[in-house]
């Protein structure tokens, strides 16, 4: 039970600090590029330090893509699998409400942010790839400990580089759906982001076997 309520805490606070810091962020500045600034080293720090916390209680998943790839590995079972994917998704559903209402917004309100078109669905794949990449590369050279840092790194450096932004996730992507702000996502947007989230997952673990073929 702590593991699932783990992923639940996290995913809410990732999802939080990425709303919020959007909220924040066009609160503060009118220029898009200092938006995604703040936005951008909020949810580096955040990520990082939920990662680094939380990672010795539930594997800090946050992010059903990672949860799948563990599947597939037989790193975890399917009834972990399921129990992760609903905290997640659920937790990130509430971390959008929180920051709502840490910000006088509706707790519930639907995102009419338009996020479309081939180049941002690629951004999602390249995105996605290499965090999962990332990941199972650092697992398999044992170096576990800097996993916190290299993936915040990586989701850092990736809101810059790719057209999407680096949602890179499907269960934040789901809870961006209910801000309607900077950081949100309209519903028409989402299935197409999660599709390629997960081909872009499935890349990044056919990356992986391809580089650590001789293991």
């Amino acid at each position: 039970m702590k593991k699932v309520v783990g992923e639940f805490l996290g995913t809410a606070t990732l999802v939080a600090i990425v709303v919020g810091s959007g909220i924040m962020a066009t609160n503060l500045s009118e220029d898009i590029g200092v938006q995604l600034l703040i936005n951008t080293i909020s949810t580096v720090f955040g990520l990082a330090v939920l990662i680094q916390v939380l990672g010795p209680i539930s594997g800090a998943n946050f992010n059903p893509v990672v949860t799948m790839v563990d599947l597939i590995q037989k790193r975890t079972n399917l009834v972990t699998f399921l129990q992760y994917v609903i905290a997640q998704t659920v937790g990130a559903i509430t971390g959008a409400v929180l920051a709502n209402a840490m910000f006088s917004h509706p707790l519930y309100e639907i995102s009419t942010n338009v996020r479309s078109g081939g180049n941002q669905y690629l951004g999602e794949i390249v995105a996605t790839a290499g965090l999962i990449l990332i990941i199972n590369l650092m697992i398999q050279q044992e170096k576990t400990a800097l996993i916190s840092v290299i993936v915040a790194s990586w989701i850092g450096s990736a809101y810059f580089f790719t057209s999407s932004t680096s949602f890179a996730n499907p269960a934040v992507t789901v809870g961006r759906i209910f801000s309607d702000s900077f950081a949100g996502i309209a519903p028409g947007c989402v299935s197409k982001f999660i599709a390629a989230q997960i081909l872009g997952a499935l890349i990044g673990l056919g990356l992986t076997k391809v580089l650590t073929h001789d293991k």
